[in-house]
């Protein structure tokens, strides 16, 4: 008998034990305290916990949201976005700060953005509490005016969370490149560097203009250039670039154009022999010519001697003519040297 009273014993234990895990009784009496009979059901913490839903966590964030006015939202809604695999408590601290701060913050848009990968809750702290985002994170951007100069930029741009926009919209990194961009035009688009060093919230109005939030998660509020720096003469080193392959070319030009004058200069000194080898071929056959004429009596012997004596004549002339210049050209350098 002591043996089965104490079998017994444990047997009740047990199933008193699982009963209240299964049946969370300071859970229901604490809904009770909180909300009134009614708004938690017991049947609704066992379903909980049969389905393997963390009680409690549903339990304190209907007593969270019922004291901060939003009665609306019940347990079955909170037990679908944690089966869901949302952050439950994350969720009702965002609909409580949104309340208060009167931002429209709908339940279902709450837990699509929670289920999207976002952080609801310091979206809407960044909407109460706009954030400074740096462009570029690091570094700064670089652009070159008209002129030529380069200026070296950095802006701050103030943005808040667009919860509307903030399922399927695009980050601060597309912020970031924006307005990169758009600083990077509006300094393109002076006419000189020292117009943006004067007026440098020119810059900050002609990128707010171009609406870069659109389809993005966030608002910009404002554009602040932080630091501005001249950086180096860029159209001053384009040109002497540009200079400088004009003469490579040039001389590349001219050495083909020397080249051609030396292969025709070659050429004609091969033509010079050629022209001369032919001379010197129409020499030789006229011998052959004046034995031929012998033969067949075209010319005689008189003739020959005549034409022998012209020659000599010729060449007398000829020579006495060149004794006669380089004599001249003498007297013409003696001149010259006195």
């Amino acid at each position: 008998m002591p043996i089965v009273s104490i079998v017994m014993l444990f047997v009740i234990v047990i199933v008193i034990l699982l009963l209240l895990y299964f049946v969370p009784v300071g859970l229901w009496i604490q809904g009770i305290v909180s909300l009134g009979i009614g708004r938690i059901g017991i049947v609704d913490l066992i379903r909980m916990r049969l389905r393997k839903i963390s009680p409690r966590l549903v339990t304190d964030g209907v007593i969270n949201l019922h004291k901060a006015g939003l009665n609306q939202i019940n347990t079955d809604m909170l037990e679908t976005h944690y089966l869901a695999g949302g952050q439950v408590e994350n969720i009702v601290k965002a609909l409580i700060a949104a309340d208060k701060a009167n931002i429209p913050l709908p339940f279902e848009t709450a837990t699509a953005i929670d289920l999207a990968g976002r952080d609801v809750k310091e979206a809407v702290q960044t909407s109460v509490y706009p954030k400074v985002i740096n462009a570029p994170i690091d570094g700064y951007l670089a652009a070159v005016a008209k002129d030529g100069i380069e200026l070296k930029a950095r802006a701050r741009v103030t943005v808040r969370t667009n919860l509307a926009g903030l399922v399927g919209g695009a980050t601060d990194d597309t912020i970031i490149a924006r307005v990169g961009e758009g600083i990077v035009s509006a300094i393109g688009s002076a006419g000189t560097y020292s117009e943006v060093l004067e007026n440098p919230d020119n810059i900050s109005r002609a990128v707010l203009d171009k609406g870069l939030d659109a389809g993005t998660a966030f608002e910009i509020l404002s554009i602040d250039i932080a630091d501005l720096d001249v950086g180096k003469n860029i159209g001053a080193a384009l040109q002497t670039d540009q200079a400088e392959a004009d003469l490579q070319v040039a001389q590349a030009r001219a050495e083909t154009r020397r080249a051609m004058a030396v292969a025709q200069e070659q050429e004609m000194k091969a033509k010079t022999q050629e022209m001369k080898a032919k001379v010197v071929e129409a020499e030789a056959e006229v011998p052959l010519a004046m034995s031929f004429a012998f033969r067949e009596g075209n010319i005689g012997i008189f003739d020959y001697y005549n034409m022998q004596n012209i020659k000599s004549d010729t060449g007398m002339r000829n020579s006495i003519g060149g004794s006669d210049r380089s004599e001249s050209d003498q007297n013409s350098d003696d001149q010259e040297k006195v």
